[in-house]
């Protein structure tokens, strides 16, 4: 990050399984570790959170409020009963960031044809990025890893350092779309 500073970061895994002590989170800390090393985030908050929307959206504005820029979720996001993240997170976040999902899904169908069964979400509230992770731990850090490159920049651009990358001075937009895109 350009201004010097760590991104402050939360991850919340949504598992009734998890939050019950009948299964061992493992995809949360290895996503929090992923953070940490590849992304030199410092992880400020980290939970676990029963598969109920009221409590998701309590926990995802709490960690907003709680100064997140980035904040995870690992979990709930394919089509089982229970899986109510994304419809959790769009009932909190203000603008969608809908990249960030499609990416996921295309990495991850590299692997795995049931990388199109996820219904994860990805969105802004307030000055937050707020991301959907699979639950699996696989799957979860494969996910991060595919969107990785572009959260520093996406985190700066909700600080309010809006001045392009080193990487893009010098490219060629072609006609007013790339320009407007900024």
């Amino acid at each position: 990050m350009s201004s010097g500073r760590k991104i402050r970061a939360a991850v919340l895994t949504i598992s009734d399984r998890c939050h019950r002590g009948e299964a061992k989170d493992t995809a949360g800390p290895a996503v929090s570790a992923l953070l940490e090393v590849g992304l030199d985030a410092e992880v400020t908050l980290a939970g676990i959170v029963p598969d109920e929307r009221e409590q998701i959206t309590e926990a995802l504005v709490g960690a907003v409020e709680a100064g997140c820029e980035l904040v995870l979720t690992v979990g709930g996001t394919g089509c089982a009963a229970r899986d109510i993240t994304p419809e959790a997170t769009l009932e909190v976040i203000e603008r969608e960031v809908p990249g960030l999902a499609e990416a996921m899904r295309a990495a991850s169908r590299q692997v795995t044809p049931h990388a199109l069964l996820s219904r994860a979400v990805c969105g802004i509230r307030h000055s937050s990025l707020i991301v959907n992770l699979p639950g699996s731990l696989k799957a979860a850090t494969e996910n991060l890893e595919a969107i990785r490159p572009a959260l520093p920049h996406a985190v700066r651009l909700l600080r309010g350092e809006t001045a392009h990358p080193e990487s893009d001075r010098g490219r060629t937009d072609t006609g007013t779309a790339g320009a407007a895109a900024g």
